[in-house]
């Protein structure tokens, strides 16, 4: 029987990576945005080019009623959530002392509470069916902190602790609550780093090269998979080896 994969901040980068790997397992999936429903669309044309079947869904992740009102239209759609992939997140690199509250609680909001409110949209149908995947998408700086991205760390991290702590709870119910801690990755979220930039990530990289939204697209699939069953409370991480433990 074929089942339904949510996929947020999936107009491009990783989530577009990673709804096309989950469309590719044949997955019927969501292509969740909040504005960029162009790209999105672009995203669904690709899956469907490909035999998939796919559809373009809005919703600013932070709002409440619009991720319930969200997720209504995709069980109606498409069909209940059986995997839901929590990638939507903004990034902003700033000095902590110039962060001001409405950067902090904007970086939260997006990160943190859009994570809950999506996971408490699904969880009644994988409660239910006693099975679900839950993948949060969180960063090594998550893991470790990163300088000028106070907030941004801060808020990665919280997600490591949100996915251990909802895997303990709802492990009894079947549902496996992982996250993906990428490294650097190729996407427009590093527009605003130069080439030189680039250049010098890469060679602090193990393995000397940027990751692809490709890279961690497959460890979520992974996650996503029966492969990935007995995985529960664990940070998965694509990241080159540029942070290690």
């Amino acid at each position: 029987m074929e089942k339904t994969a949510v996929v947020t901040g999936a107009s491009r980068g990783i989530g577009a990576a990673a709804a096309i790997a989950l469309a590719k397992e044949g997955y019927r999936v969501a292509v969740c945005c909040n504005t960029q429903l162009e790209k999105a669309q672009a995203v669904v044309e690709t899956i469907r080019a490909a035999g998939g079947t796919a559809q373009a869904f809005a919703a600013d992740v932070a709002d409440e009623a619009a991720v319930k009102q969200m997720f209504a239209r995709i069980e109606r759609e498409l069909g209940s959530a059986d995997v839901l992939v929590s990638n939507a997140g903004i990034a902003q690199q700033k000095l902590f002392t110039d962060i001001t509250a409405a950067e902090w609680d904007r970086m939260f909001d997006v990160c943190v509470k859009g994570a809950f409110h999506c996971c408490q949209a699904v969880l009644p149908h994988m409660i239910g069916e006693k099975h679900g995947r839950i993948i949060l998408v969180s960063s090594m700086w998550g893991q470790v902190g990163a300088s000028c991205e106070v907030h941004y760390s801060a808020a990665k991290a919280a997600l490591i602790g949100l996915t251990r702590a909802l895997a303990k709870e709802e492990g009894p119910s079947g549902i496996t609550v992982n996250c993906v801690a990428p490294g650097v990755i190729e996407t427009d979220m590093m527009a605003s780093f130069s080439e030189e930039d680039k250049r010098e990530l890469a060679d602090e990289t193990p393995l000397c090269r940027l990751g692809t939204p490709q890279d961690v697209a497959a460890a979520i699939a992974f996650l996503a998979s029966d492969a990935g069953a007995f995985f529960t409370g664990q940070v998965l991480a694509p990241n080159g080896g540029f942070v290690i433990g």
